[in-house]
């Protein structure tokens, strides 16, 4: 399955049909778009509670997914592809990014993408438990990310909460555990119908969650609607399916490389739009950072073809 088998979208939403074109354009996705979530879940939040706002978000753009998968007849998943779906999206969506809204009502953009960076050492660390042989320098690199990371987080001036820090923490690691997951379980073939499944199912745990909580709707406004829009639409659906792209073709280090980059753009918007201070450790950081990415592409590379 590629991201060329959408062929009933229109012509100028066709994607690039060869795979390194393909690959290219879901890390542009998932660079980009991820790192402008943390602006939209913060706008979001000034209407929708957080569990509640996650898991809405996630329930409608899996079943706007799951419409588009319907209409191309793809091969239906059996019962355990289901539930392994359904377990994936638990951890990715469910837990991950409802854990991340949680700590962001507390959190700044820029404290909050620099702590979900972490993705990739947890993600690491996971592989090695497994049993996958971790070379120096995919150690070095997920190092030195870290340093880019460490470097930001000290320039970082917004005030958080110990809670709220934690609480993304733990969304970082529940990602992590659920892209390792998805690499080894059997998933849905169609990458589309799968990720519906995985983010729609991971929506309605989170939002039976919220709602068990007692969380309600706020005072709606305008620009918090969008933004909830946004996150729906951009942020889940088309995000995600690149991201599901990258975790069949690509190996777990460059996929979740996105962490690495998604703080640089988070900051970046914060000062931008929001008026948060760039200071020299943001410079600094961000050349720590993509240079960590440059290096986790060269020795997975190298390995791959050793």
């Amino acid at each position: 399955m590629s991201l060329q088998d959408s062929d009933f979208l229109p012509r100028w939403l066709r994607l690039p049909r060869s795979r390194n074109g393909q690959i290219a354009l879901a890390l542009a996705v998932v660079y980009l778009v991820w790192g402008s979530t943390y602006l939209g879940v913060h706008v979001a939040l000034g209407s929708f509670p957080p569990l509640l706002m996650s898991g809405l978000r996630n329930l409608f753009a899996g079943i706007g997914l799951f419409v588009f998968a319907a209409r191309r007849k793809p091969v239906w998943p059996s019962a355990a592809e289901v539930r392994n779906a359904g377990l994936v999206g638990t951890m990715l969506v469910g837990l991950s990014s409802g854990m991340l809204a949680y700590g962001m009502r507390t959190v700044g953009t820029g404290t909050a993408a620099v702590m979900v960076a972490t993705v990739p050492l947890f993600a690491t660390v996971i592989a090695a438990l497994a049993g996958r042989k971790i070379g120096r320098g995919e150690w070095f690199a997920v190092g030195l990310g870290l340093a880019g990371i460490a470097i930001l987080s000290h320039g970082d001036t917004t005030p958080g909460s110990a809670g709220g820090s934690l609480a993304i923490l733990c969304g970082a690691l529940f990602w992590a555990g659920g892209a390792h997951l998805a690499g080894k379980l059997k998933l849905p073939a169609d990458l589309f119908l799968s990720t519906a499944l995985q983010i729609g199912l991971g929506g309605a745990i989170s939002t039976l969650v919220a709602l068990a909580s007692g969380e309600r709707m706020l005072e709606l406004h305008v620009l918090p609607v969008l933004a909830f829009l946004y996150l729906m639409l951009i942020g889940t659906m088309a995000a995600y399916v690149a991201y599901g792209f990258l975790i069949r073709h690509t190996s777990p280090i460059i996929a979740s490389s996105c962490m690495y980059v998604n703080p640089v753009v988070a900051v970046a918007l914060g000062a931008l739009l929001l008026d948060e201070p760039v200071t020299r450790y943001t410079v600094v950081a961000t050349i720590v950072i993509l240079l960590s990415v440059g290096l986790s592409f060269w020795f997975d590379r190298k390995q791959g073809s050793a």
